[in-house]
């Protein structure tokens, strides 16, 4: 199996690498790839460029052989979804389970996503759930959840795609978001990023200002 987990990563942190690593232990992978997505340009945060997203993804990552790079959507031209990339990766491994790593925000609103009823027929859908944290699925999911559901890892490996996994976890304190919002303040919440990244960011001066 291989898996893949998506995001803006802007800025990558802790909690990216708390699940990452959680999954890679959970099912035993050899490999987990980043795949960051690109952002909107009216989401994007100032002075974040792909670049940056990339660099900082490869200081995070660089001390653990088993997580990789995948770079697809910000090489794409056009709309930067899922299903494309999952399509892409089906034909380069086609023999080969795909679990697709999502957190639960990123579950409970998958039927917003474009055609996600074929992304789930080309993965596995790994759902990371921390402790307490609820799963209240729309009538539109409710099929696929009842269905596709299973706590048997061994059916994961035995199947291409279509199972959903709940991943437990531990609660971690950093999101994005919040951190974004803390450097621009002049905090550098260095304790919810990696050391590199963080030197990184106060380096090229990122998050720190809407000019």
């Amino acid at each position: 199996m291989i898996a893949i987990f998506g995001g803006t990563f802007n800025p990558v942190h802790l909690g990216h690498l708390n699940m990452a690593k959680r999954c890679v232990a959970k099912f035993n992978l050899s490999t987990l790839y980043f795949m960051p997505c690109a952002i909107p340009a009216h989401k994007a945060a100032p002075g974040i460029s792909n670049t940056h997203r990339i660099e900082m993804l490869r200081q995070a990552t660089a001390s653990y052989p088993y997580f990789k790079l995948d770079l697809r959507e910000l090489q794409r031209s056009g709309p930067s979804y899922s299903l494309l990339s999952l399509q892409e990766l089906r034909a380069e491994h086609p023999t080969m389970p795909i679990l697709f790593l999502i957190g639960m925000d990123s579950f409970t609103s998958l039927a917003n996503w474009y055609e996600w009823q074929q992304v789930t027929s080309l993965c596995h859908i790994v759902v990371y759930q921390r402790p307490g944290q609820p799963c209240e699925v729309s009538d539109e999911l409710a099929e696929y959840f009842n269905k596709a559901q299973t706590n048997d890892i061994a059916s994961l490996q035995k199947t291409l795609a279509g199972k959903l996994y709940f991943l437990s976890g531990e609660q971690h304190p950093a999101a994005s978001s919040l951190i974004r919002s803390e450097l621009k303040k002049g905090d550098n919440r260095s304790e919810l990023l990696c050391p590199s990244v963080s030197q990184y960011i106060a380096q090229h001066k990122l998050y720190q200002s809407d000019d």
